[in-house]
């Protein structure tokens, strides 16, 4: 602490682009909250130094190792009111809570969603035992799933707790698996997917998908696979079952060594297997006639989500030190579409 400054600690990384603001922008971690215009306020104001000097040009050469100091100003309170939205509170204490969070329902307020969100909810569930971050008063959210991926989430309610969960994912210790269907299925015996940059399969069929991952080109609402460019990232994904001779659509255990925006759902269409509902990187695909049972194909066809649903959630208690796993059983709608895949149901 530096009067009521708190003090934000960043290390350069390996590779890190030329100029200071790009630098900070790709290592600063993501549960800091600190975009990019942000950042570049906090380095014009001086809030940024290495080494007790303050760095006030963004064009400032760092190098690999070069411990930069984020001078943060207490949180400020925001506008956004409590609203009284039931939650499905998974484990609550002093310092967190999880929630099973159902699709349709945004983490964050944003423009165009400034209420029935997460937080709005949480607001008023846990009054004013949460902590801030990123410059404002609200619920310490350390890691986030899209408005239409359903499953668990950790809060933060105590400041320690905020650092504690914080430092877990930016060490990426977080065990996080997802159940997803996608369009076809991995296989390693597909000459197309040796073909694909970043993909190679592992010991047991497990594919992995390693790439950076920055905004789109042309798109800045999208996420895209780069390799010279952004953050690092990697998902593992493994069939549990495939559908159809040959697969149509299959259901994935993944589990995420990183967790960027949209993570799994960009790279599973950088493999060629977009997600079943995916708007945004998938498009409905036309399946083999007769290769599923009666009213499947309909099921997938009319499946009106990404179907990604985050089910494992663990991590080490960031005050007690106690692990703690968490599961969350398949939504309803996901579990009838695997019922129509597998002729139970649909139709």
């Amino acid at each position: 602490m530096t009067g009521d400054l708190s003090l934000l600690r960043i290390v350069i990384g390996d590779d890190p682009p030329a100029r200071l603001d790009k630098a900070l922008a790709r290592d600063v971690p993501e549960a800091a909250a600190l975009s990019r215009s942000r950042l570049a306020r906090l380095i014009a104001e001086g809030a940024v130094s290495r080494g007790g000097a303050a760095l006030t040009d963004p064009r400032a050469r760092v190098a690999p190792g070069d411990e930069i100091a984020i001078a943060l100003a207490p949180a400020a309170e925001v506008a956004t009111r409590p609203e009284p939205i039931p939650l499905n509170v998974v484990q609550e204490d002093d310092d967190l809570i999880v929630i099973d969070k159902p699709a349709g329902m945004v983490v964050h307020p944003a423009p165009g969603a400034e209420s029935g969100t997460l937080v709005n909810a949480l607001l008023h569930h846990c009054g004013d035992r949460l902590s801030g971050i990123g410059g404002e008063r609200r619920p310490g959210i350390v890691h986030r799933i899209d408005k239409e991926t359903s499953g668990l989430l950790v809060v933060a309610k105590s400041d320690r707790a905020h650092h504690g969960l914080a430092a877990q994912f930016e060490a990426h210790s977080v065990a996080r698996r997802y159940r997803a269907v996608c369009y076809g299925a991995p296989d390693a015996a597909n000459p197309r997917l040796r073909g694909v940059r970043g993909l190679r399969f592992e010991a047991g069929g497990v594919l992995r998908i390693e790439s950076r991952l920055d905004r789109h080109r042309h798109d800045r609402q999208r996420q895209a696979v780069h390799f010279d460019r952004g953050r690092h990232a990697v998902t593992r994904a493994r069939v549990v079952e495939s559908f159809g001779a040959p697969p149509q659509v299959a259901l994935l255990d993944c589990w995420l060594e990183t967790g960027r925006t949209h993570q799994i759902r960009v790279h599973l269409a950088h493999a060629g297997h977009a997600l079943v509902g995916d708007p945004v990187y998938g498009r409905p695909r036309k399946l083999a006639k007769g290769a599923l049972p009666a009213g499947a194909a309909e099921a997938v066809a009319a499946f009106p989500r990404q179907a990604l649903h985050a089910a494992e959630l663990g991590f080490d208690h960031p005050v007690t030190g106690a692990r703690m796993a968490f599961e969350s059983p398949l939504p309803a709608d996901l579990a009838a579409l695997l019922a129509a895949l597998h002729g139970s149901g649909g139709g």
